[in-house]
């Protein structure tokens, strides 16, 4: 059988068939994962649903537990490149051997060490931890593709993954699982506030006027930019709308936007995570012959319309996540939200690494044994301690 190829940046360091071992630790920093310190600095990866590329926050975390305050201190991202192709065939269920599967997983764990390689020059990092990427959702059955190993090994750091696995092997969605992280980044308990991730799946957390995580509601929304995403791929021939500029010359067209509506509202009452299968393509296939902007403008329309209707009550609408790029859907949603709307740049968390900094935190939170779920998001009896480590 050939051996599948995949263009990732050729870096002396990570590209090899062998990574260099680092030094071995000693048997007190080997416990050191599991004992919480003042001052951390933590990496947090993410790769979204959107499959456009990897994003890396480095996170000052200061405190431990739900006293913690995290402050962003270095970032980089990389993207996916012909990766792209053959974890979008994944997650969308087309066959793939086991081969390719694997090596897939071992070339995206080589990206993400590339990455946190960057960042760790004249650092000390002691934690990463890793979202993964999503390629099967369907509760109870999830897949967060990752290879560990060669990242945690590569760098000599303590990794932490799968978060969200406990939580389904007990009956939970699984996700979201940025709620708790929100409540640290985002709430200051002077005001009922959203935050609104405008990702492949829109989600949101809402955030009370004080600091109880008991007190914080969330889930997913509806189809976001894997609608605009689709859009883009089928009626103007590119990967995405960049800055929604063709949306933004589109004009609503009314019917298009309702058989949208139609979707994405049955969605959010699911009360269910969404990922496979919740991709929303059926909504093309119910349009007559329509100008393409215009379906990108209607599209725009409904998804605003839908998160805004599932944001209240709420005094703020903090916005984050790729979809804060296009003008379209930032317009629309500012039209109808009805209260301030703040990019999360506002508030010291830029808008494309909200989640790399949630999953700084929430490794922080897997190692101070704190449940990073909440029982009222995911639906699970009793949140559990998550995360799988790699300790090199």
């Amino acid at each position: 059988m050939p051996r599948a190829t995949f263009n990732v940046p050729d870096r002396s360091s990570t590209s090899g068939e062998h990574i260099k071992r680092p030094p071995r630790l000693t048997a007190a920093e080997r416990r050191a994962p599991f004992s919480t310190r003042r001052k951390r600095l933590v990496a947090g990866c993410m790769t979204g649903t959107s499959i456009d590329g990897l994003d890396v926050a480095l996170v000052s975390i200061d405190g431990d537990g739900m006293t913690m305050r995290a402050e962003l201190v270095a970032e980089t991202s990389r993207p996916f490149g012909d990766l792209a192709a053959p974890l979008r065939r994944l997650a969308e269920q087309q066959p793939m051997t086991a081969h390719d599967i694997a090596d897939v997983a071992r070339q995206l764990a080589l990206l993400h060490l590339d990455a946190l390689t960057e960042l760790k020059r004249g650092r000390t990092i002691d934690l990463v931890c890793v979202h993964g990427q999503t390629v099967f959702h369907a509760p109870p059955l999830g897949w967060q593709l990752m290879n560990p190993s060669p990242i945690a090994h590569g760098l000599g750091i303590p990794l932490v993954f799968d978060l969200r696995a406990a939580d389904l092997a007990l009956g939970g969605q699984g996700a979201p699982l940025t709620p708790i992280a929100d409540l640290i980044l985002f709430g200051h308990g002077r005001e009922r506030r959203t935050v609104v991730n405008l990702g492949g799946f829109c989600n949101l957390t809402r955030l009370p006027a004080g600091r109880e995580p008991a007190r914080v509601t969330g889930g997913d929304v509806c189809a976001c930019n894997q609608v605009l995403d689709a859009v883009a791929r089928t009626r103007l021939s590119v990967p995405y709308d960049r800055d929604g500029n063709a949306a933004w010359q589109g004009s609503e067209e009314r019917r298009s936007t309702d058989a949208l509506l139609r979707i994405l509202r049955a969605q959010n009452k699911l009360g269910r995570s969404l990922g496979t299968g919740d991709e929303a393509g059926e909504w093309q296939e119910q349009l007559a012959a329509c100008p393409p902007a215009d379906i990108a403008r209607s599209a725009c329309a409904a998804i605003a319309t839908v998160i805004v209707e599932a944001a209240q009550p709420t005094e703020r609408l903090i916005v984050a996540g790729g979809g804060t790029h296009n003008r379209a859907l930032m317009h629309e949603i500012k039209g109808r939200a009805g209260v301030p709307v703040d990019r999360s740049e506002d508030h010291g968390v830029p808008a494309t690494l909200r989640e790399a900094m949630a999953f700084a935190v929430l490794g922080a939170l897997c190692q101070d044994r704190i449940p990073v779920t909440l029982s009222q998001v995911t639906g699970v009896d009793r949140a559990p301690i998550s995360g799988c480590w790699v300790l090199p």
